[in-house]
C-alpha cells in the first residue's frame, strides 16, 4: 500500500486507506483533506510530483486544479454580495455598461453564476494565447449576443464564467479576481491556493499529467472555443495568468481551507468573510435539469453544483471540493494525474468524498 503523509483524525482512517487506495491503483500523487467546522481533521498527501516517480510529494506541493478553482471565483461574488457592493440579482451592466450590447442588458449576475447567461462560449473564434489578454476576451463577451434567453437554458461556462465574474469583481473592487481573492480571502484565510501564481512557487509544483484518453462523450463534443490543451498547465505563462474559471493553483489542504469559511457559517479559524445568511445564498437555485454542454443531469446554485445542503464542483481531470452545510466539513482531494472518464470526471474524489462520510 502506498506510504501515505500528513494527520488524520482517528475518526477518518478511511480517508487514508481511500487515498492510498487510489495512489495505489490510478494517482501518480495526490492529497486529500476534510475540515470540519472551520479546522482541519484530515490533512493528507502522498506518491511523486513527476510521472517518473522520482521526487515526493512533498507537504507544500501544489498543482494546477482546473476548474475547482471556479468555486473559488464564485466565493468571491459571495463575499462582495454579503458586503453590500455587489447584488447578485443585478444586471451585469450595472457595474460593467459596456455588457449590455447585443440584447444582454437581462443578464444578472445569478445568472453568470448559475451558468444561463447564454454566453458558455465565445461566438467568435478565440485562439488559447488570447486567454491571456484579458481585455480582448471581456471585450469579446461585451459585444455578443446571447444564444439563449437569459436564465433558461444551463450550458456549462467553462471558460467564460470566469472572466465574467472577474470583470465584474474588478469594476466593483478595482482589483483583479487572482489580487482580489489573495488579498481579501486566500491571505486572510491563510490558504496556500492561488490564481496568478509568483515564481517564487514555480519550484513546488508538480506538474499536471494529462490524461492518455478521453471519453467517448467528450470525444463526440469536439474541442472547445478555445480549445484548451492540458499541457498549458505546465507552462509559466498559464502559471502567471489570471483566469478565474481555470488557472487555480492549491492542493487539497489549501482548496478545504478556503471553502471551510463557507461550510462554517462565514467563519473560519477566527477569520469571518461571511455572514450566515450570506452563506446560504450559495443554494439558491438557479437551473435544474440537463446540462447542454456537459450532457448530465445537473442543479446548479450560485457558482456551485448542488444536492441538498451541500455544494461543490471539480476539475477537468479529477479534482474536487465538496461544502456540506449542514455539516459543516469540506472534504477535497487534489491530484497530478488527469482521468476522463466522463463528462463529469472519474471516481478518484467520489472515494474520497464517501470516505469522508464514513467518518461522521
Amino acid at each position: 500500500m502506498a506510504d501515505i503523509e500528513g494527520t488524520c483524525d482517528e475518526r477518518f482512517e478511511a480517508v487514508r486507506d481511500a487515498l492510498a487506495a487510489s495512489l495505489d491503483k490510478d494517482d501518480v500523487g495526490a492529497s486529500a483533506a476534510v475540515y470540519v467546522d472551520g479546522e482541519p481533521v484530515v490533512d493528507l498527501w502522498g506518491g511523486y510530483v513527476d510521472e517518473e516517480r522520482t521526487r515526493p510529494w512533498e507537504r507544500d506541493t501544489i498543482t494546477g486544479v482546473w476548474s475547482t478553482t471556479k468555486t473559488m471565483t464564485a466565493l468571491c461574488a459571495l463575499v462582495l454580495a454579503d458586503r453590500g457592493a455587489l447584488d447578485l440579482d443585478a444586471p451585469v451592466a450595472r457595474y460593467w455598461p459596456e455588457f449590455a450590447a447585443a440584447g444582454k442588458e437581462g443578464v444578472l449576475v445569478r445568472h453568470v453564476l448559475g451558468h444561463t447567461s447564454g454566453l458558455s462560449t465565445w461566438t467568435k473564434p478565440v485562439e488559447f494565447d488570447q486567454l491571456y489578454d484579458w481585455p480582448a476576451v471581456t471585450g469579446m463577451l461585451a459585444e455578443q449576443a446571447p444564444t439563449s434567453e437569459p436564465g433558461t437554458v444551463g450550458a456549462y461556462h467553462a471558460v467564460t464564467q470566469g472572466y465574467l465574474i472577474g470583470e465584474v469583481v474588478r469594476r466593483v473592487t478595482g482589483r483583479g479576481l487572482g489580487r482580489f481573492f489573495a488579498e481579501e480571502v486566500a491571505g486572510p484565510l491563510g490558504a496556500d491556493f492561488h490564481i496568478g501564481l509568483a515564481a517564487e512557487h514555480d519550484h513546488r509544483v508538480a506538474p499536471i499529467i494529462p490524461a492518455k484518453t478521453r471519453a467517448p462523450e467528450l470525444e463526440a463534443r469536439g474541442p472547445g472555443n478555445p480549445p484548451v490543451p492540458a499541457e498549458a498547465a505546465n507552462t509559466e505563462a498559464w502559471r502567471r495568468a489570471d483566469i478565474p474559471s481555470a488557472s487555480g493553483f492549491g492542493n487539497a489542504r489549501s482548496v478545504a481551507a478556503v471553502q471551510s469559511v463557507l461550510a462554517s457559517g462565514g467563519e473560519a479559524r477566527g477569520v469571518r468573510l461571511l455572514s450566515a445568511a450570506g452563506c446560504e445564498r450559495v443554494l439558491e437555485e438557479q437551473f435544474s435539469g440537463e446540462d447542454q454542454v456537459l450532457g448530465a443531469q445537473i442543479q446548479y446554485g450560485m457558482g456551485y453544483a448542488l444536492r441538498g445542503r451541500t455544494c461543490s464542483w471539480g476539475g477537468w481531470g479529477g479534482s474536487v471540493v465538496l461544502v456540506d452545510l449542514d455539516q459543516r466539513m469540506v472534504v477535497s482531494y487534489v491530484m497530478n494525474r488527469m482521468l476522463e472518464e466522463g463528462p463529469m470526471g472519474d471516481d478518484r474524489g467520489l472515494g474520497i468524498v464517501m470516505a469522508a462520510y464514513g467518518g461522521l
